[in-house]
């Protein structure tokens, strides 16, 4: 009994491009997975800035693909931080508490425009907002981003693992025809 679900052809259609990308570099699957799903819990961490910075480190760490584990840090970018980051604090702030998500959700919108602005003292004013808040907003979105990047890692490692060894397996009987 497979607890998988079963992958539709459509979607393996539309993510062809990227799959085959995947299949190139040169790594295992695991190894490819693995670092895809480092990507994953690292965009969805407070740590704005340095995500590339902390894939590239933590996949030579633990041995796992950079190549694979850079791109699912480009999750946060200045569109998607206030809906990501807010969600996060919303999940945060249930088990720690804090300020209201609305006035959250409004510093994390501040952020990501001055992002896309590439304004930096803006930025520091921002980052100023955000530490007189304190532990109030720290706490609580610091939980979050452990919580979700958690979930999303698991939920992104299993199918990504699956799909990698379907696919090697695939070129390799293909190899051995020929």
């Amino acid at each position: 009994m497979s607890f998988m679900p079963k992958i539709s052809l459509r979607f393996l259609l539309r993510m062809r491009p990227i799959l085959r990308w995947l299949t190139k570099l040169r790594s295992s699957p695991r190894a490819i997975a693995g670092g895809f799903a480092l990507g994953t819990f690292i965009a969805f961490t407070p740590t704005l800035g340095v995500q590339i910075i902390l894939a590239i480190f933590f996949a030579t760490l633990f041995n796992c693909n950079r190549a694979a584990a850079i791109i699912p840090v480009w999750l946060t970018n200045p569109v998607t931080v206030a809906p990501i980051f807010s969600f996060n604090y919303y999940i945060g702030q249930h088990i720690w508490g804090g300020p209201p998500v609305s006035e959250v959700y409004e510093l994390f919108l501040g952020i990501g425009s001055t992002m896309a602005q590439l304004d930096f003292w803006g930025s520091t004013l921002l980052l100023q907002e955000v530490i007189q808040l304190g532990p109030h907003l720290v706490i609580p979105l610091c939980l979050g981003s452990f919580i979700v990047g958690s979930i999303l890692t698991i939920l992104v490692y299993i199918p990504m693992l699956r799909i990698l060894t379907f696919l090697a397996r695939r070129k390799r009987e293909k190899k051995i025809l020929y």
